[in-house]
C-alpha cells in the first residue's frame, strides 16, 4: 500500500453505532437508510475538519464588538454521490454542506479484479461530471462502500484527467476493505478517505466480510428476489 494513502476512521461513538445498525442483518430498508444517511453526516463532518476553507469576519452580537469565523463561500465545494447507494451518504451530508454543487456518477465495473493486476473495464452510465474544474474547487466523493476498489479506481482516473487530486480531494465511504484499500493505494498517490470500519476481506462476490451485504439493494429494499406484491 502507498504510504502516502491516508484512511481515517473517526472514533466517534455515534459512527460506531450507525455501522453497526448497517451491518445488522435484521435491519429494514427505513432503518438502514437513516443508518446511511447519519453516517453520511458524521462522516462528512469529520472529513471538514481541517478541510473545509473559512475566513474571519466581524460582527455585532447583542451586547458589544465580536471576531468570528465563516465558512468561505467564495470556495466551492463539488459533491459526487455515487450511484446508487452513495445517494445514502449524500443524503446526510447534504444537512452539513448545503449549498455545494452536485455531480452524479454511475459506475458498472465489468472489468478485472484490480488486485489481481487486471485491466479495469467500465460502463459509466452517467457522468454528470463538468467538463472543466477550477483549481480552487474542493471536491468530496461519496462511495456506498469501498470493496475491491474497482469503482473508485475508475472514478479516480476520471478526476485525475479533470486535475483533481491531492488535499483538495476526499472520499467519504460507509466501509472499506483492506484489498480495496490496498488496490486504490498502489495506483494512486495522496488520496485521503474517510470511512466508519475497515474489514480484512472481500468474498467471491465482491461483498466486504463481515460487511453489511449490498448497499443499494437494502437501501432500496429491492433486496428480495422474484415479484413485488
Amino acid at each position: 500500500m502507498s504510504m502516502s494513502l491516508r484512511v481515517v476512521v473517526p472514533p466517534h461513538p455515534l459512527i460506531a453505532h450507525w455501522l453497526t445498525v448497517l451491518r445488522d442483518r435484521e435491519t429494514p430498508p427505513p432503518l438502514f437508510a437513516t443508518a446511511m444517511t447519519e453516517l453520511g453526516r458524521w462522516l462528512t463532518y469529520e472529513a471538514l475538519r481541517d478541510w473545509l476553507p473559512d475566513r474571519p469576519v466581524s460582527l455585532l452580537t447583542p451586547q458589544a464588538p465580536c471576531e468570528g469565523r465563516v465558512v468561505d463561500a467564495s470556495v466551492p465545494v463539488l459533491a459526487i454521490p455515487v450511484l446508487r447507494g452513495g445517494l445514502g451518504l449524500w443524503q446526510g451530508a447534504q444537512t452539513v454542506l448545503p449549498s455545494c454543487h452536485v455531480a452524479h456518477v454511475g459506475v458498472e465495473v465489468i472489468g478485472g479484479v484490480p488486485e489481481a493486476g487486471a485491466a479495469i473495464s467500465c460502463h459509466w452510465y452517467l457522468d454528470d461530471l463538468p467538463e472543466a474544474v477550477g483549481e480552487r474547487v474542493g471536491v468530496l466523493v461519496f462511495l456506498p462502500v469501498l470493496a475491491r476498489g474497482a469503482t473508485l479506481l475508475a472514478l479516480l482516473e476520471r478526476l485525475s484527467g479533470l486535475g483533481i487530486q491531492g488535499r483538495r480531494l476526499r472520499i467519504i465511504t460507509s466501509l472499506a476493505s483492506a484489498p480495496g484499500l490496498k488496490a486504490v493505494g498502489e495506483r494512486f498517490e495522496d488520496v485521503t478517505i474517510y470511512c466508519a470500519c475497515i474489514d480484512q476481506e472481500v468474498d467471491e462476490a465482491g461483498l466486504v466480510l463481515p460487511g453489511f451485504g449490498d448497499a443499494a439493494l437494502r437501501l432500496y429494499g429491492t433486496g428480495t428476489p422474484g415479484c413485488l406484491g
